[in-house]
């Protein structure tokens, strides 16, 4: 006698309660295996600067370290050529002031030998070509040769105010490619650390992502005070060599009202009226 229909259903509910059973256990495995695979991967705690520093790759490390130097280069050049510029300016309108009050070489001879720094090159200058143009009486070849040699001392000492500034513009042009190359080197090793790992899972590629971001931080913060720094030197270097020029032109305006008086009196008296004695 076979078994009855009532057994019969009772035992297929019981194979189906058992099959749910097994598919409900089977369920979590994937998201288990993953936890597990975060759970074991090395990641940094720390994602403070100095942590993801730490833990950041060679090539980045690199990197950091690169611009950071190129910041404390730019602080040192801001400091540096900020007491150079506000000095220079301060003494070059200090010997203006002394030659705007200066009606003749011979008249104002202490009051000149005062006068230092630039604006006293400008008067050996002069003094040079008057003592090398003696026995001439082309006044107008002599103040050429004269502007000729001021515009070169002019030039001179821009050259030499606008050393180091140089350094700022190479470091705002390039510190942002250089902090964009550390970016994509770290988003780089995050992708490989995702078919490393074999998951998506954020938590994988978080610290990666961090160090590219930091990179491109320290090259924002590297270029943006370079171009500043820059830009604000370039408009007190441009102030400083007009105050130059102005005191070439004063100096050449003495020189010429000189040289007048000198062919207004008899040859004998110009002779022992020579212009600019005091700065030979």
């Amino acid at each position: 006698m076979g078994p009855s229909p009532a057994r019969i259903g009772c035992v297929s509910a019981a194979t189906l309660r058992g099959a749910a059973m097994l598919a409900g256990l089977a369920a979590p495995v994937p998201a288990l295996a993953q936890d597990n695979v975060v759970a074991t991967a090395t990641l940094p705690r720390d994602l403070s600067p100095w942590g993801m520093y730490l833990n950041a790759d060679p090539v980045v490390k690199a990197v950091l370290i690169g611009l950071a130097l190129a910041s404390i280069v730019t602080w040192t050049v801001w400091l540096a050529k900020t007491i150079e510029i506000v000095l220079a300016k301060r003494r070059v309108r200090a010997a203006s002031n002394k030659l705007a009050g200066v009606r003749s070489t011979l008249e104002n001879v202490e009051q000149l030998a005062e006068i230092q720094g630039e604006v006293a090159q400008f008067l050996d200058a002069a003094a040079t070509e008057l003592k090398l143009s003696h026995r001439l009486t082309d006044n107008e070849g002599i103040k050429e040769r004269i502007a000729s040699r001021l515009e070169r001392i002019e030039a001179s000492y821009g050259r030499r105010i606008l050393r180091g500034t140089g350094v700022l513009a190479t470091i705002g042009a390039t510190a942002p490619f250089v902090g964009l190359f550390g970016t994509v080197w770290g988003i780089m090793n995050s992708f490989i650390g995702i078919s490393k790992s074999h998951t998506t899972n954020l938590a994988v590629v978080a610290p990666g992502i961090a160090e590219a971001l930091l990179a491109t931080a320290f090259g924002l913060a590297a270029a943006i005070p370079a171009v500043v720094i820059y830009n604000v030197f370039a408009r007190s270097i441009a102030g400083y060599r007009a105050g130059l020029g102005d005191a070439a032109a004063e100096v050449l305006r003495l020189v010429s009202r000189d040289l007048e008086r000198a062919a207004a009196v008899p040859t004998s008296s110009a002779r022992r009226a020579t212009p600019l004695s005091v700065a030979e």
